[in-house]
């Protein structure tokens, strides 16, 4: 038995959640054991700009943020089932990293 770790990462936590569904069942039809999904702190990247770029006029700023959730999942099974997992649909605003443990 080889365990796999999953990592999710994306900006729509609803597509997120849609991938991790898929591996669930997956997983289920195969009887493979699943814990999870952990989610991970998000991430929070923002920028702060001014307004107008030549510095006339008041002090007047623009605030833009972007939130990077991540979810984990572990899968406990034979290395031809997690094979299987690989061929799951993911969105492209969806990043997977998959390490066997």
């Amino acid at each position: 038995m080889t365990r796999a770790k999953i990592i999710l990462k994306g900006e729509q936590p609803d597509d997120l959640q849609k991938v991790i569904d898929q591996i669930k069942d997956l997983s289920r039809t195969l009887n493979m054991k699943v814990t999870g999904p952990v989610p991970l702190p998000r991430r929070r990247l923002g920028i702060s700009t001014r307004r107008t770029p030549c510095g006339d006029g008041s002090d007047t700023y623009e605030h833009w943020e972007k939130r990077i959730s991540k979810r984990m999942v572990m899968v406990e099974g034979e290395e031809k089932m997690i094979r299987q997992i690989l061929r799951v649909k993911v969105p492209d605003s969806v990043f997977v990293k998959i390490s066997l443990v």
